[in-house]
């Protein structure tokens, strides 16, 4: 047992190591692109506060985590328990809240393709900056609720039924108390995960039908404005289908924690890996598929 949860937390630490560099460098990139009077694209500041949210899901709980195989399982206090959760909680919402958006605004952009959409993504860049904004306000004033109820695991509040979580641990308030705080903690996420699967689903559409539009007139010759465009939607795609299938793998682990009065401990574990899952590959998805980042950057360090 000892040893499968020290292979499973240095397999934790190997995901934490590999995703913080691909966020890093890409965020890295794309603020070289910005501060090189780079033209951005609408969507690359979706993409930078994506990158920032998914560096601070990885770092807070990744380097406390890595510690409880070398026996420090109980070395953060209280507040610092709080402080641990509360960032990961607010940065795994705007991971969540960023891809949402990103699909979203990706759907309208090729949504020109039909007419009726045209006026809509003329006026959707301006209102990007204030839907971030309000992504990380929401987030920030939502999981100060769930802060309340962790502790540290060697706090010296007297409490009478705590649930073991690993480096912390949550207090008890009763059934009905953990029902309406799953579901207020649940409810943006849900909907945003309909929302991105209504957006990929137009997506989808709005390619298929171009396509056939495409080949029925210019047989088979695609103009590089669509074919850019193409791409960075397959990109998309690609990015909400893992989302998706992580997070639905993650939400069962993390309801049926929640839920139950004592968790199996070697669940527990399992969810750290499974919720930085998504964290640590979304760069390299949109590395392997952006080239207009890594050609620009790739031309600077060429001209040095």
């Amino acid at each position: 047992m000892a040893t499968r949860n020290f292979a499973i937390h240095m397999i934790f630490l190997s995901e934490n190591i590999v995703g913080v560099l691909g966020n890093v460098s890409l965020l890295y990139r794309y603020l070289f692109l910005h501060f090189t009077g780079c033209r951005l694209r609408g969507k690359d500041l979706i993409v930078e506060h994506l990158l920032v949210a998914n560096i601070l899901v990885l770092l807070p709980t990744g380097i406390s985590d890595t510690m409880i195989p070398f026996g420090w399982k109980n070395f953060l206090t209280d507040i610092e328990c709080k402080l641990v959760f509360y960032i990961h909680r607010v940065a795994r919402g705007v991971s969540i809240g960023t891809t949402c958006l990103l699909s979203v605004f990706q759907a309208i952009t090729i949504g020109i393709l039909s007419t009726r959409w045209a006026e809509l993504r003329v006026k959707a860049p301006k209102y990007i900056g204030s839907s971030i904004f309000l992504c990380w306000v929401l987030q920030l004033m939502i999981n100060i609720i769930f802060t309340m109820r962790v502790t540290g695991n060697w706090s010296n509040k007297t409490i009478t039924k705590k649930k073991d979580l690993g480096l912390c641990c949550s207090v008890f308030h009763g059934r009905i108390t953990v029902l309406l705080n799953t579901g207020l903690s649940l409810f943006p996420d849900v909907l945003c995960l309909g929302l991105m699967i209504w957006s990929s689903g137009s997506m989808v559409f709005i390619l298929y039908r171009h396509k056939q539009q495409v080949q029925h007139i210019h047989r088979n010759q695609i103009s590089p404005r669509s074919s850019a465009e193409a791409r960075a939607t397959q990109s998309i795609l690609v990015l909400v289908s893992t989302f998706v299938s992580l997070y639905t793998l993650s939400s069962i682990c993390f309801l049926y924690v929640t839920l139950s009065d004592n968790p199996s401990q070697n669940l527990v574990i399992f969810i750290a890996p499974v919720t930085a899952c998504f964290p640590t590959v979304s760069p390299y998805i949109l590395m392997s598929r952006d080239r207009r980042v890594s050609t620009s950057f790739l031309s600077w360090i060429r001209s040095r």
